[in-house]
């Protein structure tokens, strides 16, 4: 059994485009050459081989799959959102289950629809779904994970905040720690301080105060192992003490879940 994680830059629609022609797909393209009789990748199309296709999710993971062996094989999808109109709204913010989310009652940090924030509110309301917490490190000093006030002066309206009490969060790239739009979520340490109380008065603020507030929030970013965690990596799943913080990020971003794997490596071979 050979298993890979081959970089999907290539045949993305950012960046040089080089789809065969670029030189990271040459491994992908030797097991290709190969044709192995079963195959478990993202993404496979016009190879002659007959599939099941799975859109998952680690917390919506089906309880049971469908049988392999088909001989038409279906496609099969877990809540495949599909775009709709985008609504914009008042801004908002998503707190964690314990928090009624409205558009008219609460703050957001950038314009969602409607559609968005009703997911993040069931999300964290999902009572089926550990709390962030649960994978979280506490004997740490997390005092190298604060995000700077520079990035709090700059980023504060589009940054993605849960608390660990949330049962949610966004995907982890491997640009997290360097950029902060659209590469993960940020963790809200002061749990005592309302989230809402911050951003309704921080546009009247001078960059000094809105600083002084963003802070009283302790934002951090979440620790490498806690994202190994969040991806089912076992407890003794560590790095080497040479590999830099920044190197973690980037090796782990955009990673498979553990278990998801695991399930669709045992259908594979049913």
């Amino acid at each position: 059994m050979i298993l890979m994680s081959p970089p999907c830059q290539p045949f993305t629609r950012i960046g040089l485009q080089g789809d065969k022609t670029d030189p990271r797909t040459s491994s992908f393209l030797y097991i290709l050459d190969i044709l192995p009789r079963d195959l478990l990748i993202q993404t496979i199309e016009n190879c002659g081989f007959q599939y099941q296709e799975f859109l998952l999710s680690p917390t919506s993971v089906m309880t049971e799959f469908p049988k392999t062996g088909s001989e038409n094989p279906q496609k099969h999808a877990i809540d495949a959102e599909k775009n709709t109109e985008e609504k914009k709204i008042e801004p908002s913010i998503c707190l964690d289950g314990n928090t009624q989310c409205s558009g008219k009652e609460t703050i957001l940090f950038k314009l969602e629809t409607t559609k968005e924030i009703d997911r993040k509110h069931q999300q964290n309301s999902d009572l089926s779904v550990q709390m962030l917490e649960d994978f979280l490190e506490h004997d740490i000093d997390i005092n190298q994970y604060f995000l700077p006030p520079k990035l709090l002066q700059r980023y504060a309206l589009i940054l993605d905040i849960v608390k660990p009490t949330c049962r949610r969060s966004t995907c982890f790239t491997k640009g997290y720690g360097r950029f902060i739009e659209g590469t993960g979520s940020v963790l809200q340490t002061a749990e005592d301080v309302q989230i809402e109380n911050i951003y309704k008065s921080i546009s009247n603020l001078s960059e000094e105060e809105k600083i002084t507030k963003l802070l009283t929030l302790k934002l951090r970013y979440f620790t490498p192992k806690e994202i190994a965690n969040l991806l089912g990596f076992p407890p003794q799943f560590g790095f080497p003490e040479m590999v830099t913080v920044k190197q973690r990020y980037c090796l782990l971003g955009n990673s498979l879940n553990v278990h998801i794997v695991a399930k669709l490596i045992k259908i594979l071979y049913q």
